[in-house]
Parts: C-alpha cells; sequence; structure tokens
C-alpha cells in the first residue's frame, strides 16, 4: 500500500543473483540528493541472498523502496522483469539502474533538471563511466561519451545515423538513461523476446524504439558508474561465438519492426540494409568491402616500407 505522497521519479532496478552488488546500487539511489524518487527493486527469480537484501531495504524503507517478484518466483528475463518494473511504477519520470552499477549523488537531480529546460523531450541519455577501478584500483575508470554531439536534442530518428549498432558511435548504458513512463508506454516496453543469449541487445532493441518515435536529449553529463566485469553477457557470448548471430537476430527484429511501423524508406531503413548485407549476401559484401578494403590495407602498407 502506498502512502507517501506521488513520486516524481520511479527508479527501476531488475535483479538476478546479484548478491555481491545489489546493496551498493541501492545505497547509490537513497544517496541521491534528488529526494523525489521510489525505488522499485524486480526480482527475477534470484535463488542467492540478493532476494534478502531486496527484501530487508524494502522493509527498511517502506513507501520509498518496493519489492515484487514474478508468479511462483520464476525467472522471466531482464526485459520481462523491467517491464513488471515499468507497470508498478508511479513516477512521470522512469529511470533504470542496473544492479550492478552506481549512481553518483547528482545523477538524478541533473536528468530531472533537463526534464524541465528541454520541452518535449521524451528521454535523456548520459555519458558512463566504464568502471574497472572497483576490482582494479590501479587501472582508471574511462568516461565514455554517447557517440553523438552532446548537450542536443534529436527530433525523431536521427540517432540512428550516430549510434552503434547501425553506425559507429557509443550507445548509452541503461543506468545513464531517463524517459517519461508515457514515451515508454507509447515504445511498448522493452522487447520480452530478447532472452538468454539475445539479451545482449534487449536495451537496443528497446532504445531503438525510442530513438525512431521520440525526441531525445544527449547529455555530456557522467553521473554513473558501468561496472566492467568478467563473466558479463557481452564477454560470453564473444567467447561462445555467438556474437554475430545475436547481432543479426536484433538486426532482423528492427526490419520487421520498420516494416510493421511502415518507416521502411526511412535513413534508419538505408543503414539497417547496409548491416544487413554480409549476413544474407556474404559474396556481395567480400567483393564491394572486405576485398577493396583488404587491398587499400596492403598498399598503404607497401607506401609506408617505401618511404622508410
Amino acid at each position: 500500500m502506498h502512502t507517501n505522497p506521488t513520486p516524481l521519479v520511479s527508479v527501476i532496478t531488475a535483479f538476478l543473483n546479484e548478491e555481491k552488488f545489489l546493496g551498493e546500487a541501492i545505497e547509490s539511489v537513497l544517496q541521491q540528493d534528488y529526494t523525489h524518487w521510489e525505488l522499485i527493486l524486480v526480482d527475477d527469480g534470484s535463488t542467492d541472498h540478493s532476494t534478502a537484501i531486496a527484501q530487508t531495504y524494502a522493509a527498511r524503507y517502506p513507501g520509498k523502496v518496493f519489492y515484487y517478484d514474478h508468479p511462483g518466483h520464476i525467472n522471466r528475463g531482464l526485459s520481462a522483469s523491467r517491464n513488471a518494473g515499468i507497470e508498478q511504477a508511479r513516477g512521470k519520470l522512469v529511470a533504470f539502474l542496473d544492479a550492478d552499477d552506481v549512481w553518483l549523488p547528482c545523477k538524478l537531480s541533473q536528468q530531472v533538471a533537463l526534464f524541465q529546460e528541454e520541452q518535449g523531450i521524451a528521454m535523456v541519455a548520459e555519458a558512463s563511466f566504464y568502471w574497472y577501478s572497483w576490482e582494479h584500483p590501479e587501472q582508471q575508470d574511462i568516461a565514455i561519451p554517447v557517440g553523438a554531439p552532446q548537450d542536443r536534442a534529436y527530433a525523431p530518428g536521427s540517432l540512428t545515423s550516430y549510434l552503434y549498432p547501425l553506425h559507429t558511435g557509443a550507445a548509452p548504458c541503461p543506468s545513464g538513461l531517463m524517459l517519461t513512463k508515457e514515451a515508454i508506454v507509447r515504445a511498448g516496453g522493452f522487447e520480452e523476446s530478447f532472452t538468454k543469449e539475445f539479451q545482449l541487445y534487449e536495451d537496443q532493441a528497446f532504445l531503438h524504439k525510442i530513438y525512431l518515435q521520440e525526441k531525445v536529449y544527449i547529455s555530456s553529463a557522467c553521473q554513473n558508474m558501468y561496472r566492467q566485469r568478467t563473466g558479463s553477457i557481452v564477454e560470453k557470448v564473444k567467447s561462445d561465438g555467438h556474437y554475430h548471430m545475436v547481432r543479426r537476430y536484433f538486426l532482423e527484429w528492427l526490419e520487421n519492426y520498420l516494416q510493421e511501423s511502415q518507416q521502411e524508406e526511412s535513413s534508419t531503413s538505408r543503414l539497417l540494409e547496409k548491416a544487413l548485407l554480409p549476413y544474407r549476401y556474404p559474396r556481395r559484401y567480400f567483393a564491394a568491402v572486405t576485398f577493396p578494403s583488404k587491398v587499400k590495407g596492403a598498399i598503404k602498407k607497401g607506401f609506408k616500407s617505401l618511404v622508410r
């Protein structure tokens, strides 16, 4: 039962067996200098102590921190868990914090201010610190900005021309996002078919729906720490040799989405066609891209050796 006033921001943290890091993530929300929030913890069927950790925080902060799990405590995947959190969210704004990441104290206040200053935006995406020093103190953390010109808003459909995976710019991390709940609902939430190894692209599927239909603000701020760790899904998919299978799954999902939303003639569609070329027409791709690139590289190498 909710007894506190309706918060402006709903923070959603979905977790599965994150007993090592979950408490640190929750504490980083409690330490925000902006306080008009609620924290929704969604347990995706954990079998370790993270369930007890989440329930303890919910009991300690009634009306601020809430614990939910799926019926029967089953595992449904990250996208389904985020969607379950969205259903419970009371705030007009929604922020996501991955269970192994943390926020710096000004994260919420800075992003709420942007929504107040910038008319009509549906999402704010900021840079992220790729966080190595938590495990290796000697290793420097690296701030990776979102790979499009910053501190400006983008019209619907324009960001795909800048950002991975259709272009080369760094995509935002989920812990660096804040959106209006209305925009999330319009987009249909997260795609629940992106499970197991395909979970690698679950955030990209959601983001591309937002990019295509909403006004998005790219911020130069960097108020979140994206934990770099062994055993991540990125590492596993690549080591298993499944990266291109997973990438193709996303690209073909996006192709179907563009067709269903009648955007086949968009610039996104043209970028997508180029991205699918090596998978559907490998010989043509070799002749048009791979071979000329190798020849160019060989000529460049030969020229350098002549100059020496």
